[in-house]
């Protein structure tokens, strides 16, 4: 070889170096290359390049990584990859267990997990508490490959003898320390200890508190450790990006989001949700406001994705509401806006899709709706880019009605011009019945009712009302809510016998300071046998011998069926109710 071929080479060497290894590279099944091929992944991301190998090499491991690094992906192929291997039984008894912390990543979890092993037919079923148990039993008997399930619904699950763990090949614990700081770390040493001792462990978690080692210590078996460090973006990150932050309570996001939209008027969108069930929520919602919005997500076919984005590529739709999974790998030239509907937990995740706008010199626009329970995830996004986003106030019913009336002003002018360039006097004979009106009221009076009887009833109902005001508290500054960790709601603080924020009602429990009770414990039970997420709970007060937790009105009554009037903390059942100090606080 000359010494002008082996720099050639050299040079070859290093940028398939730098580039990284392929899917392709990492000996994965065909099937499962196909499928990834068809979701748009290109390249491994840090810790699917480094975790996959070890793992599909039979090892335990621990990975240290943020949300939206790739984690689902990293531990998800190498199992579908095992399963597809392992020599058939005949048995559809679970071959693969993933804990996660709560119903929502439960749900988001398992649609990867479905979408990664569409070509090989795994079986996956999420299962959590808030949801009907039959329908979950009912799976169970039929058979699984993969379970994926909070820790409490789990235990449920094993005590009726419905979930058998004598098939486990491999359990995984996703977000490891969020689920301990929910206080479910009896729950996993109890399933743990019930999986066989010849599985494999795998446990992520982003951060590595000692309770996390002494888990690992305990539960896995010479760990390959893998560490992914937090992304640096560079300075001058998405330059053309306008990014906006709307604080709103919980309960009204999609509201403001309707609002913001309608201000906003976008020629191309994306707007993130976290799950399924979300993205037909907020699609339906936005739909119902006479906005061209299409959903996204796993559980559409190929085809059927295919044909929603060419729908926003040529301009027939506007508005595109997906998951991340589902979006990932969508490169739409004329997007105008990206829109979070929930706040990213990952800043590496929210600078990836803002960074979809803002390209060849045009301005983008970044949404972020944030209730005050996330207000520490955009803090996190702010440390990452290195300044502050904006806030604004979501748009009031004022907002609304002048925003309406100037694209009234706007159309009218140019129905207007129109009209005197036209050929044709007034081939509808709207002109002659105006001046038929014009004898009998005068003129400005007949085109002010004719521009009321044209907007009567395209407003939404809750364009109605507006929308109470929220403030981000302040970071460690007194009168802020105190972190419950992550999905931990809103905060804790003292009430002294202050009513309810609007829009929620309190609920007593039968257990406070004498029992050990914790805000995370009551967060944790809330979360796993209810339909409520972390954050949809609020304030929480820890007494002697009772609690009581803030909930959203309109979900008081499902919490109090899921809990069947009681629930587990610390080990001992605590009776639930509504409060009786106080009726439900309505808002105005």
């Amino acid at each position: 070889m000359t010494d002008d071929a082996a720099d050639e080479a050299d040079t070859n060497d290093e940028a398939a170096e730098a580039s990284g290894p392929t899917f392709g590279d990492l000996n994965l099944e065909p099937k499962l290359l196909r499928v990834l091929d068809e979701l748009g992944y290109e390249r491994p991301s840090p810790i699917q390049a480094e975790a996959i190998p070890s793992l599909l090499d039979g090892r335990d491991l621990i990975g240290q990584a943020a949300t939206g690094t790739g984690k689902t992906a990293a531990f998800a192929l190498p199992m579908l990859q095992r399963l597809h291997d392992r020599p058939g039984t005949g048995e559809r008894i679970p071959f693969g267990l993933i804990l996660a912390p709560t119903r929502e990543l439960a749900m988001q979890v398992s649609e990867a997990v479905r979408s990664y092993g569409a070509g090989i037919g795994a079986r996956v079923l999420a299962v959590y508490g808030g949801a009907p148990i039959g329908p979950q039993l009912g799976s169970l008997k039929r058979g699984v490959d993969v379970v994926v399930a909070t820790p409490g619904r789990a235990i449920d699950l094993i005590n009726r003898g419905a979930l058998t763990l004598d098939g486990i090949e491999v359990v995984v614990l996703d977000e490891a320390d969020e689920m301990l700081d929910m206080g479910f770390v009896e729950d996993i040493e109890t399933i743990l200890q019930a999986t066989p001792d010849t599985r494999q462990a795998v446990l992520f978690s982003a951060t590595m508190p000692r309770r996390i080692e002494l888990l690992a210590r305990e539960h896995l078996t010479n760990p390959v450790m893998v560490r992914i460090a937090r992304e640096v973006v560079p300075e001058g990150e998405a330059p053309r990006v306008r990014q906006t932050a709307y604080m709103v309570p919980r309960s009204h996001t999609t509201a403001a989001l309707g609002r913001i939209l309608e201000l906003e008027r976008p020629t191309a969108a994306i707007v993130f949700c976290r799950t399924r069930a979300d993205v037909d929520a907020v699609t339906e919602t936005l739909t119902g406001r006479g906005l061209r919005a299409e959903a996204l997500h796993g559980g559409m076919d190929q085809e059927h994705r295919t044909r929603v984005v060419e729908r926003l590529r040529n301009g027939r739709t506007d508005l595109l509401v997906a998951t991340d999974v589902a979006a990932r790998g969508l490169d739409i030239e004329q997007l105008s806006h990206v829109v979070n509907h929930d706040v990213p937990k990952s800043p590496e995740a929210y600078v990836h899709r803002i960074g979809r706008v803002g390209r060849a010199g045009r301005e983008g626009v970044a949404v972020t709706l944030v209730p005050p329970a996330s207000v520490r995830h955009l803090r996190n996004i702010e440390r990452l880019i290195g300044k502050s986003v904006p806030v604004a106030p979501v748009p009031t019913v004022k907002d609304l009605n002048a925003a309406r009336l100037e694209r009234t002003r706007t159309e009218l002018r140019e129905q207007l011009v129109a009209d005197l360039r036209s050929d044709d006097d007034d081939a509808d004979g709207v002109l002659a019945m105006v001046q038929s009106l014009g004898n009998e009221f005068d003129a400005t009076a007949v085109a002010a009712a004719a521009v009321r009887l044209a907007r009567a009833g395209s407003a939404a109902p809750e364009d109605e009302i507006d929308i109470p005001v929220v403030s981000a508290p302040r970071e460690g500054g007194r009168g802020s809510r105190d972190p419950r960790g992550p999905r931990g709601g809103d905060g804790v603080r003292g009430q002294g016998t202050r009513p309810p924020k609007a829009g929620t009602t309190r609920l007593f429990v039968s257990a406070g300071r004498a029992a050990g009770v914790r805000p995370q414990d009551i967060v944790g039970a809330l979360a796993n046998e209810s339909r409520l997420s972390g954050r949809d709970i609020g304030a929480i007060t820890i007494h002697e011998r009772h609690a009581l937790v803030e909930v959203p009105e309109h979900a008081a009554d499902d919490v109090l069926r899921s809990l069947r009037g009681a629930t587990t903390l610390k080990g001992r059942k605590a009776n639930v109710r509504r409060d009786r100090g106080f009726a439900p606080a309505r808002e105005h």
